[in-house]
This record gives structure tokens, sequence and C-alpha cells, in this order.
């Protein structure tokens, strides 16, 4: 992380301790794509596969080897629904697309952000930053977005209690 980013950060903690009211302008969100969300991956699709391909080149080297068992295949999870089609996903789920939405806009940091999900019926969302992973202008707009984001996911998905 850049120093300039440190000391925007810095800058506008100590003025917002000193009362300094000014700290952005009303910054409106960019906007959301309708559709259905889609579940970002965490990239075990693209570790499984070198793994099975350097698991079947090994019999091929060794002429007496037993050939090697396949590991059952796990069927994929039901997937839930409500009367009016909207799939039940617990709390960590939800926090996951979410995060997958926000991960759609520009300058979101890789890493140190957090999604939590509460609630029941009207099921919401926060987002938490640690420090120094964004400057506060982009910190605003991203939780700016968040609201946008909850309300167009809760036509597609009710939290599973």
């Amino acid at each position: 992380m850049s120093d300039d980013v440190k000391d925007a950060g810095l800058v506008a903690m100590i003025s917002s301790i000193l009362g300094g009211n000014k700290r952005t302008d009303n910054v409106a969100p960019p906007p959301l794509t309708d559709g259905p969300p889609t579940v970002p991956s965490n990239g075990a699709e693209v570790v499984a596969a070198p793994i099975a391909e350097a698991a079947s080149a090994k019999p091929e080297d060794v002429p007496n080897a037993a050939p090697v068992a396949a590991a059952p295949v796990e069927q994929p999870a039901k997937i839930v629904t409500t009367r009016d089609g909207k799939q039940l996903l617990p709390a960590e789920a939800i926090a996951d697309l979410v995060l997958g939405e926000l991960r759609k806009l520009e300058d979101f940091p890789a890493t140190g952000t957090s999604v939590t999900v509460y609630g029941y019926r009207h099921w919401n969302a926060m987002i938490t930053f640690a420090p120094f992973s964004t400057n506060f202008q982009n910190a605003t707009r991203f939780r700016q977005a968040v609201p946008d984001i909850v309300f167009k996911l809760r036509r597609f998905v009710e939290l599973e209690i």
C-alpha cells in the first residue's frame, strides 16, 4: 500500500476526531446489474485439475504399479428454495455473494474486508475494513453500495436459520 493512501486515511481520521465535518462528497454508488447473483469461485476447481493430471501421470511412469482408485464424486448439494422461488442459504454463503458483488466494483481491496450478514426475514449485511486496506473515500463508496446489493440479493436469496 502506498504512503499516499496511508496518509489520506490518517488525515481523514484526524479530521474526524478534531471535528472536521467535511468528510467526502456524496458519491453515487455504481449501477448494479439485474439478474441472479453468481457465487464467486474460491479457486478450488482450478487447483483440483492439476492434481488429477499429476495423479494420472504417475501410473504411466511406473510399469508395474497398481491402478489408482478413483475418488468418489460428491453429488452437489440440493438447492433448497422457498415457495417464492428464493434460495435458502446460510449467512456465510450470503456474505460470500455480497462480497462477490462488491469485488466487481472498481478499486475494491483484495484483502482486509469482511461482510457480516444478520437478521432473519429482512436480513441485512454490514461491511468492515481492516486498517489501511482502503482509503476513506473508497470505503464510503463501498458502504453506500452495500444497501443496493442487499436489496438486489433479497429478491433471489433468503436467510436460512
